[in-house]
């Protein structure tokens, strides 16, 4: 089975060292990203870990089709104990970091411990260095990337960075590269910030040498290079409209399924909006958003879709511009766009000011500096609904994405389930309803689909393949690029969602978890029949017995 090379990297940032350890037979049995990164902080990681303490550890992991010149391949995980949810949390980001980072020659990176002054992390093929940045204290993303062109002649796509929302330990802080992509949900932002790690570079010329089957991979390049592809024009905000019209798109924090001003934000105001063409690294489909507008003087990447949701329909502001805004201000601080707009969206309806999107960015940047009432909103909703006066529309603490659980009864289900709380891409079930393979009402008999549905999610994330390839890597295009039949594959993902259960467990998660915010029809049944599909027991734990003591990879001399 094709699978990353390269060695572990264990930083401990306390004593300043750096050691390598052989974790072959490892990357050989989970491929890469999110399954090795969940592999290793399942083992390594207390179950007891505060997430914001010295014992909480943070993963980089690639894959091997970061080895390969094919489209759809440039993005990298992350792996921690979410300050969010409290349970393991993995997210991936695009940009052009995975590349740098696979020529250190190293296949993982782990952060052990913490450092006593601000630092800033350079990661060479020949060694590890580490340089205290006390003049990068509070400072914005893209100034954090102009210290490292100036002071390493890197540029941002080199680097991994927080801005102050990381270092003010905002719950829901993103880590940031590229300065506009976005290690967004769970709030890994604020594990740097914990670590006080401001920066984090990488380069090198080591890169292991992995062969991915050139056939294969020439085959779906060119498809993403052909394809005549609305994702292309728009993003993911192309199906703006359709998800409003034909389904839900969450209005006023949740008291509307639909918003009037749709269109106003949606695929066709931003393509309006969009002045090139951007993409990730080696990738043809080119989907990224560069935007601006020249008489707001604003210039931002994006928005994507959620985030239309989250700034636009959530908080009931419907002028593209203003979400524009918003979004530049969560890469500029680092925030998780989603989290941001929906408890800022949470505090507007505390206090009956709807549509108000100037308040709303006077709000986001005090969450950033934990100032006034941004240090209450700096916890997420789950912590602050009560003192709002609001319902809690969350899942394990993190807050809904745009796609409607109360509408797409499958979806709902998964949020039910997944280990990492209310995010969509955890088992994607809204595509299947969105396209009429699924029925939208009821959960029953969907459970098997959603066990699928989550094992391939997390396969993808640890190859690693772009969510969006979904229309150009089939079944048969994963067996040749892995060389495995694709149950096998399957099986890996299964794994890395097996462990986050496990390690949730042990921090005290199970059925009682599983519940949603509002009803769904056969929940109960439903739940009975996803434990049963894993093999788990009726009350949402594993199994103890499949799992044992021993530590998946020991350290050697660097």
């Amino acid at each position: 089975m094709l699978h990353a090379k390269g060695p572990l990297l264990e930083v401990d940032l306390a004593e300043r060292t750096a050691t390598r350890t052989d974790i072959d037979d490892l990357l050989a049995a989970t491929v890469g990203g999110r399954a090795t990164a969940t592999h290793l902080a399942h083992d390594r990681i207390p179950f007891d870990a505060d997430p914001l303490g010295p014992e909480n550890r943070a993963y980089l992991s690639t894959g091997p089709l970061q080895h390969s010149r094919m489209s759809f391949t440039g993005r990298m995980n992350m792996t921690s104990l979410s300050p969010l949810t409290d349970g393991l949390c993995s997210t991936n980001a695009g940009g052009y970091l995975s590349r740098n980072f696979a020529d250190t020659g190293i296949s993982a990176l782990e952060l052990v411990g913490e450092s006593d002054e601000l630092l800033a992390v350079h990661v060479r093929d020949d060694g590890v260095t580490f340089e205290p940045v006390p003049e990068l204290e509070g400072a914005l993303v893209p100034e954090v990337s102009d210290y490292a062109a100036e002071r390493h002649d890197l540029g941002p796509e080199h680097c991994v960075a927080i801005g102050p929302a990381g270092e003010n330990l905002v719950r829901f802080a993103s880590v940031m590269t590229f300065d506009s992509r976005a290690f967004g949900r769970g709030g890994l932002g604020a594990v740097l910030g914990s670590k006080n790690v401001k920066l984090l570079t990488f380069e090198g010329d080591a890169r292991p040498p992995v062969e991915v089957p050139a056939d294969a991979a020439a085959e779906i390049h060119r498809a993403a290079a052909t394809a005549d592809d609305n994702m292309k024009r728009q993003g993911t905000t192309g199906g703006t409209e359709f998800i409003n019209d034909n389904f839900s798109l969450p209005t006023r924090y949740f008291s509307e399924y639909e918003f009037e001003h749709a269109a106003d934000i949606g695929g066709d105001a931003v393509e309006e909006k969009k002045y090139k063409k951007a993409a990730c690294s080696q990738c043809a489909f080119a989907c990224k958003l560069p935007t601006r507008d020249e008489e707001a003087g604003i210039e931002t990447e994006g928005p994507e879709f959620e985030t239309v949701y989250s700034f636009g329909s959530s908080q009931g502001v419907g002028d593209i511009v203003d979400v524009m805004k918003a979004n530049e201000l969560c890469d500029l601080y680092g925030l998780d766009t989603i989290s941001a707009g929906v408890t800022v969206a949470a505090y507007l309806a505390s206090e009956d000011e709807f549509g108000n999107a100037e308040l709303a960015r006077e709000v986001t940047e005090l969450i950033a500096r934990r100032e006034g009432v941004g240090d209450l909103l700096a916890e997420g909703v789950h912590r602050a609904h009560d003192e709002l006066g609001v319902d809690d529309m969350t899942m394990k603490g993190m807050e809904f994405a745009a796609h409607d659980g109360r509408v797409l009864h499958g979806l709902g289900l998964q949020y039910a389930v997944a280990n990492r709380g209310g995010d969509h891409m955890y088992g994607e079930m809204m595509g299947l309803a969105y396209s009429g393979v699924h029925d939208p009402e009821g959960t029953a008999g969907k459970a098997e689909t959603l066990v699928e549905q989550e094992n391939y999610c997390a396969f993808r994330d640890s190859g690693i393949v772009c969510a969006f390839s979904g229309d150009y890597i089939d079944p048969e295009a994963f067996e040749a690029l892995f060389d495995a039949d694709y149950e096998t594959l399957l099986e890996v993902g299964a794994g890395v969602v097996e462990r986050e259960r496990h390690f949730n467990n042990r921090r005290g998660y199970d059925r009682a978890d599983d519940d949603l915010p509002y009803e769904i029809p056969d929940l109960d049944s439903s739940l009975e029949e996803y434990y049963a599909a894993r093999g788990w027991n009726d009350d949402g734990t594993v199994p103890e017995s499949r799992f044992d003591s021993g530590t998946t990879a020991t350290p050697a001399d660097d």
